[in-house]
Order: C-alpha cells, then sequence, then structure tokens
C-alpha cells in the first residue's frame, strides 16, 4: 500500500464489556442514525481501544466513510488471508487513499500454521472451515489483542446467520459494534449514490459478495447475493461471526 501499516500494540489488557453496558448502549442509540452513533461514541470514548475490521468487499466502503468522516484517526484492521483477489488489494488500497483513513494495518496468517496445516495451500478445496480458522479466523483473534472492542460491517439482511442483529453485542467481554445492523441494500446503494463511493471492481463482473479468490465465485441473475461464497458447501460464514461450539448464536 502507499501509506505506512502499522501492527497493533501486543499488550493484552483484558476486556471489561459485560452484556448489561451492550444492553445500555443499545438503548441510548435506539432510533440514533449511524454517523450521529459513531461520532459519539468515538467523541466519548465510549469503546475504548477500538478498530474497525474491514473486508474490503463490495460493501465495505459505506461503512469505512462512516467512520473515517466521525474519526479518521480509528484504526483499520485488513485480514489478508494470502488468497484474496487482488482486486481486492488493488480496492483496499483506493479506499484508504480515497477516504483519508490515516491508521490501517493488515494482520496475515501464521507462517508456521500455514507450512504445518496447508504447506500446498489446497486446503480450502477439502477443509474450507480448517482453511478459514487458520487464515482468517487466527490472524484476526491475534489482532484483537489488546482490543477493547470492534466495529464490524454486518448486516442483517445477508444471510439468515446474520438475522435480529444488535447493534451492540459482547464478545469474551469485548464489545462488537454493528453499526449497520439495520441497514437494508437500497440503503447502502443509497450512500453509495450521495458519496460517489468507489466500487470493488468485481462487483460489475457479477460478484456481489467476495472473500477468497479460491472460495468466491460468480453468482447468477436470481441467485442469493452470497451464493457464490463456498458454493456447493454447506458452509454460509468464515468463523469470524459464528459463536463456539456450545455457546448459543450470537446472530
Amino acid at each position: 500500500m502507499g501509506n505506512a501499516l502499522r501492527k497493533p500494540d501486543t499488550i493484552d489488557v483484558t476486556p471489561a464489556f459485560t452484556q448489561a453496558d451492550a444492553d445500555a448502549l443499545n438503548a441510548r442509540f435506539d432510533g440514533v442514525d449511524a454517523p450521529t452513533m459513531l461520532s459519539a461514541l468515538f467523541g466519548e470514548g465510549l469503546l475504548g481501544k477500538t478498530a474497525v475490521v474491514s473486508s474490503f468487499g463490495t460493501e465495505s466502503a459505506v461503512l469505512l466513510h462512516l467512520v473515517a468522516k466521525a474519526d479518521p484517526t480509528v484504526p483499520v484492521v485488513f485480514v489478508d488471508t494470502l488468497k484474496m483477489f487482488p482486486e481486492t488489494l488493488a480496492y483496499r488500497d483506493t479506499l484508504v487513499a480515497t477516504l483519508g483513513i490515516e491508521n490501517s494495518w493488515t494482520v496475515e496468517p501464521d507462517p508456521a500454521a500455514i507450512a504445518g496445516q496447508d504447506e500446498k495451500g489446497m486446503r480450502w478445496s477439502y477443509d474450507p472451515d480448517g482453511c478459514c480458522e487458520i487464515r482468517k479466523v487466527e490472524p484476526l483473534a491475534r489482532a484483537k489483542v489488546g482490543l477493547d472492542s470492534w466495529i464490524s460491517g454486518r448486516k442483517a439482511f445477508q444471510s439468515q446467520t446474520r438475522q435480529n442483529i444488535a447493534r451492540f453485542e459482547v464478545e469474551d467481554g469485548r464489545m462488537k459494534v454493528n453499526p449497520l445492523g439495520d441497514w437494508v441494500k437500497s440503503d447502502l446503494e443509497t450512500y453509495f449514490g450521495q458519496h460517489d463511493l468507489p466500487r470493488h471492481p468485481l462487483e460489475a463482473q457479477g460478484y456481489p459478495s467476495i472473500g477468497c479468490q479460491p472460495c468466491t465465485s460468480k453468482v447468477m441473475p436470481g441467485e442469493d447475493p452470497r451464493a457464490g461464497r463456498w458454493r456447493g458447501w454447506d458452509k454460509v460464514e468464515c468463523g469470524i461471526h459464528v459463536s463456539t461450539p456450545g455457546e448459543d448464536p450470537i446472530f
């Protein structure tokens, strides 16, 4: 990227948010628009040490623009699985520069994990869950060390697993914020147009939802927008937004 990437501090501060904290924030910001909410959250320091986690996919520009307008110094984290489309990496660079994001950094898989568990780089073809675990879930968990909260771009309309998303959730004592949880596709399209935001270069080619290159295919007319993700597998999430075994789903 053109601008220097700064890795996060590695001092682990035990998160201290509780469900009561999430409930209080949900009540306070009920009915408040996302820009106003984000300005208050950052201005009052309500999230502690926070960062945005972005896939730099087809809808990512909306959340990144909202955050950059509220506070361009809020860090933006990108997990590069080393299996990304070149167009996604270029789009990341474009958005960082265009939106004036001042602190962006990339986290990658642990080389030892790749060497030991995916030496040939083909694990996606027979164990996509395991591939996501070492290439996405573990790197993000490492990136979140020391954060009190993180900001997600999840929207309820994206899939059945994302229904009833609260704006504020708690995971392992860390606040998780979903500013766009109640937005629908038309809201996103309107925002793109109003602010003339750049589009992901693959979107016009039939990719409404974009993940890693081997596990993302074009979506045909009439198909669900996420039909091209892990096509042929009983899989709809990478694992970042899925509760651990034995727990109730967080969605």
